[in-house]
């Protein structure tokens, strides 16, 4: 079995590549390519969280089994590829749980790209380590100018706006979700609020006409960023996994809508490039609980550059 550390997964990385393949992924999902069992989710000590997915693409070379924990506000964890035919483990990936960060970013910046934005400034509500991935891979995407960035604690947003300022020069700190919501027509929310933290975050009340929501924060029971209202009055409503949001994402607060939800894979397929954002009035929301499908093939990528290597 290969063992690949962090600095290896770090020198391996293709930030365009992986937004390109978590297309691919999520489009096998939606095609009903790949087994992907529902996340398992322990909570662990005071605090302390472990999630646990997998999946396989059938025909494919490897099955994926991941870790991903947060323990006072610090992630970590691994993923482990094994052999489709022997059942054997191929590779160990030591990332501390950064693929499953960076697959979150990249797969809400391919979303961004799908539905035709072309936004030079973002909004985003959070300051750990997937605000600063969010901004990394919207640039990458989009001809981003101004960062607008919320958090409840001073001392990690000022922290978290230096590191953005590697990726967009303008980062400016923003004192309520609201005021982001003002001043940015694209939004990614990627906090850890639950409905019993003065949650959700945002409100239908404060959305400028035009806007897109990415929501990645809820991706268990009882976590929630958004006003039920914004999904009930969004033009487009997509999710990663219909199956996972209802049950973990923002849709598990909003069950009246998920009749009329799009899987993103199948909006990849089908809308590619319709603009919706451009039409009057038309506002956008992607509900991401995070799968394993997605975990499967950025691991694949990154197995895949060290063998060449």
């Amino acid at each position: 079995m290969q063992i690949i550390t962090l600095d290896k997964i770090r020198e391996r990385m293709d930030d365009l590549a992986v937004i390109d393949g978590m297309r691919e992924a999520l489009i096998a999902h939606s095609r009903g390519e790949c087994d992907t069992p529902m996340p398992m989710h322990l909570s662990v000590g005071d605090g302390g969280e472990v999630h646990m997915k997998s999946s396989y693409r059938r025909g494919g070379k490897y099955f994926a089994l991941k870790m991903a924990t947060t323990f006072r506000g610090v992630g970590n964890g691994m993923m482990m590829l094994a052999s489709a035919e022997t059942g054997g483990p191929v590779a160990l990936l030591e990332d501390a749980g950064h693929l499953t960060d960076v697959r979150t970013a990249a797969a809400a910046a391919m979303t961004a790209r799908e539905l035709g934005r072309a936004d030079r400034a973002i909004g985003i509500l959070g300051s750990g380590i997937q605000a600063r991935l969010t901004a990394r891979f919207h640039a990458q995407v989009l001809p981003l100018e101004t960062v607008w960035l919320w958090g409840r604690t001073p001392e990690r947003v000022k922290e978290c706006a230096e590191e953005i300022r590697r990726f967009v020069a303008d980062v400016r700190i923003a004192a309520s979700p609201a005021e982001v919501a003002a001043s940015a027509k694209l939004m990614v929310t990627c906090t850890a609020a639950r409905k019993s933290e003065a949650a959700p975050l945002l409100f239908a009340r404060d959305l400028q006409v035009g806007t897109h929501i990415s929501a990645v924060g809820a991706d268990s029971a009882g976590k929630q960023e958004l006003d039920p209202e914004i999904l009930r009055a969004a033009h487009v409503l997509l999710a990663d996994s219909i199956q996972q949001c209802e049950k973990l994402g923002e849709l598990q607060h909003a069950p009246d809508q998920i009749a009329r939800a799009v899987e993103i894979g199948e909006f990849c397929e089908e809308h590619t490039g319709a603009g919706l954002h451009t039409r009057p009035g038309t506002n956008t929301v992607a509900d991401f609980t995070g799968l394993g499908v997605e975990d499967l093939f950025i691991a694949e990528m990154i197995f895949s550059r060290c063998i060449d290597k």
